[in-house]
């Protein structure tokens, strides 16, 4: 199969098609790269072809990037030396871009080229722009779906294909590092406006085949290959460009907190390649983007954040055999802020939403909710008051419950209380059809209790949304003891339709997210009760990836939401409840009236408008700071194992099912050091025979909720890592 075709014209215009079969997006693969390498060379030999345009039979897009298989296939070929390999491969990309930009001019007089236009129909990114960008013009659909970028920095790389080196020296470093360092993928107007782009017309290809049969010699010379060129903004060694490249460093580090190794190699590549000519630029970019490549950061962010999480997004654990369940209309119980939040996802989405509350005007309020939002997006030219209007006419708000005839799912978010919940079902069920699905919100009640009410409680399960709904991309779907296939495939097709990344798990008090997080924020709590300045628990977990420390995120969240979760958590578990010092601590904060951030008095300081102020220093009357502070690696060990052992747990009971979900379930629902991959990638790179051993001397040292899980020391003495043993296609053979 090809994926890349070039047909000639009689005016001379030679067009090559990328359009990849089976795929519904374009991406690169090694097939492809020799085939558009023959394309071109057989273009630029051929003595009636004028100019050459490249561009996509995908409607919509131009590319989405590259197979990252091929990246592995690169360190697999070159067998013991698998940076050499990645090294010389992606050198190849580079000879193959510089000879499209370069067009066989001579080099010397710059003399001789073909012109080389890139056409694209909508979205291009990654490997999909770092070809257009080594053209001579790109031309652009006005698609305004289409998103233009490079986004390489999101899943744990940076753009290697050139694209680093020519976006710096096309853009300038302050221009470019958008782009670069924060993966922004913008609309085809911004792309062009920012510089990123040259045109945005109706029909790219009429518009590129027009260009390249009158383009001059002097439209085919980059600026970085003409005489006299100078880097936009300045080049390290210029006073103003020293000055930016100090700024570009400190924001780097003030953003990622040096926890992400993709970002520093990307910084290092800009500058080192500031400092020489275009080409070493390359070689440099080369050797950095190989050096990211084998750390085992890379592999692990690429493994979750791209492929599992796209596994999981196209319904990679969904139950066989079930037909399509997706919803026409839903009904929200609750329009707090929760339940207003689930609405407009849901209307985003063009479903119908019934969104109940007590009385009008609470019902109306959680409805002005979506108001409120399209208005924000109105005033950023995200949206038009059409878009509000037709949004706005999806949401029903009301206190009446017969509304939610036709309803086909029900998303429970009322008052955390078994018997409110439990008396809301009851009378919804009654009203609603028999084949409605009925899911509750919960965040903490087992889904199994709370089925009890229901009279089909096959059809009953838990829809776990984070706050705020709009926002955050994680949504966690319960199993209870007796739900069954049809309500788990609704689950999922539902969080599909709104665009949400689903796990399912199996029902366990705090489900996986919960049970995970709880255990990081009681062990920042210890440190404090220990002497351990609040600063450094926070900065430890910063410095580790984590978007908030412990501390602030109790802060956050309410300290009388902590303290409520673990009276709760003691009524249910009675004499086999853990209580710890960070239970004293909570209680006590929360008998001061010191409630976080809606109090304006927590663990922080706060002024008028809710602006932290720093640390309160009364907390220290009670738990004096430590004379000694311990090693920064020591309460970072702390924080992690915490987690991850919590996350061994829940595999070994059965709770999760498949180590995708609990890696990307991780990074998406609280920001689990995202460049580690997750708590399963995180044990693989340290290794499990470390991790067994670390958990015995934290054991020793802090208490049992350290103790290694028997999964994992039959790892460890196994020398086991989780992702050859639990693997989809582990399991499988």
């Amino acid at each position: 199969m090809t994926d890349f075709t070039m047909t000639k014209d009689a005016d001379g215009v030679a067009i090559i098609t990328w359009d990849v079969p089976g795929k519904s997006m374009n991406v690169m693969s090694l097939e492809g790269l020799q085939q558009l390498e023959a394309s071109i060379d057989d273009a630029l030999t051929d003595e009636a072809v004028k100019g050459i345009v490249i561009t996509s039979g995908k409607e919509g897009s131009f590319a989405g990037g590259m197979d990252l298989n091929l990246l592995a296939k690169m360190k697999e070929d070159a067998g013991d030396d698998p940076a050499r390999g990645l090294f010389d491969g992606v050198m190849q990309m580079h000879a193959l871009l510089r000879k499209i930009e370069r067009a066989g001019m001579a080099p010397k007089t710059n003399k001789g080229g073909k012109p080389i236009a890139s056409a694209l129909p909508g979205t291009a990114a990654g490997i999909g722009l770092e070809l257009p960008l080594a053209t001579h013009r790109i031309f652009v659909a006005d698609n305004p779906k289409a998103r233009i970028g490079l986004p390489e920095i999101m899943v744990g790389i940076f753009p290697g294909a050139g694209g680093t080196t020519r976006l710096i020296r096309k853009l300038g470093v302050m221009g470019a590092s958008s782009f670069l360092l924060e993966g922004k993928m913008v609309t085809p107007a911004k792309a062009k406006s920012a510089g990123l782009i040259d045109e945005v017309v109706a029909d790219p290809l009429a518009a590129a085949r027009e260009w390249v049969l009158n383009a001059t010699p002097a439209d085919i010379v980059k600026p970085w290959d003409a005489k006299g060129y100078k880097m936009p903004g300045g080049a390290p060694y210029h006073p103003a460009g020293f000055m930016t490249f100090v700024g570009a460093s400190a924001m780097v580090f003030g953003k990622t907190q040096g926890a992400f190794p993709a970002a520093k190699a990307l910084l290092s590549a800009v500058y080192e390649g500031a400092l020489v000519d275009f080409d070493t630029a390359l070689k440099i970019e080369a050797r950095w983007f190989t050096s990211v490549l084998m750390n085992p950061s890379s592999g692990a962010m690429i493994r979750s954040l791209f492929l599992n999480k796209e596994a999981l997004e196209k319904g990679a654990v969904r139950p066989d055999g079930v037909p399509d369940q997706r919803v026409k209309k839903v009904g929200v119980l609750g329009a707090g802020m929760m339940g207003a939040g689930i609405a407009l996802v849901s209307a985003l989405a063009g479903i119908k939403v019934v969104l109940v509350d007590r009385d009008q005007e609470s019902a109306d309020r959680g409805k002005a909710y979506s108001e409120t939002y399209m208005d924000k997006g109105i005033a950023r030219k995200k949206a038009t008051p059409e878009k509000k209007e037709a949004l706005l006419g999806l949401i029903t708000a009301t206190p009446d419950l017969e509304q939610l005839k036709g309803c086909d799912l029900i998303v429970e978010a009322v008052f955390e209380d078994m018997g409110v919940k439990a008396d809301m079902t009851k009378k919804v069920e009654a009203i609603v059809g028999d084949d409605c699905i009925f899911a509750s919100n919960t965040s903490t009640l087992p889904i199994s209790d709370l089925a009890k009410a229901s009279v089909r409680p096959e059809q009953f399960i838990g829809i776990h949304f984070f706050s705020p709904v709009e926002k955050m991309y994680l949504v966690e779907i319960i199993k209870g003891g007796e739900t069954g296939p049809r309500a788990v495939a609704k689950a999922l097709d539902y969080v599909r339709q709104i665009r949400k990344t689903p796990i399912v798990v199996n029902d366990a008090r705090f489900f996986y997210a919960n049970r995970c997080i709880i255990p990081y924020v009681n062990e920042g709590a210890r440190m404090l009760t220990e002497g351990v300045a609040p600063s450094m628990v926070d900065s430890a977990a910063r410095q580790l990836g984590f978007p908030v420390g412990p501390v602030q995120l109790t802060d956050e969240t309410s300290i009388d939401l902590g303290a409520k979760i673990a009276r709760a958590t003691k009524a249910a578990m009675g004499n086999a409840y853990p209580a710890s010092e960070a239970d004293d601590l909570i209680f006590w904060m929360e008998d001061l009236g010191r409630l976080g951030r809606k109090a304006k008095a927590g663990f922080f300081e706060y002024d008028e408008k809710g602006k932290r102020q720093g640390y309160w220093k009364g907390m220290h009357d009670k738990y004096p700071l430590a004379d000694e502070q311990p090693n920064l690696i020591e309460v970072q060990e702390r924080l992690m194992f915490a987690q991850v052992l919590e996350a061994v747990r829940a595999l070994e009971e059965g709770v999760l099912e498949d180590i995708r979900e609990g890696d990307v379930g991780a990074i998406l629902g609280w920001g689990f050091a995202p460049w580690s991959g997750g708590p399963f990638s995180w044990l693989d790179i340290i290794g499990t025979p470390y991790a067994a051993e670390r958990c015995d001397q934290l054991q020793a040292k802090y208490g049992d909720r350290f103790a290694c899980p028997d999964l994992l020391r039959e790892m460890a003495a196994k020398g086991q890592s989780f992702y050859t043993r639990f693997a989809p296609e582990a399991a499988a053979a």
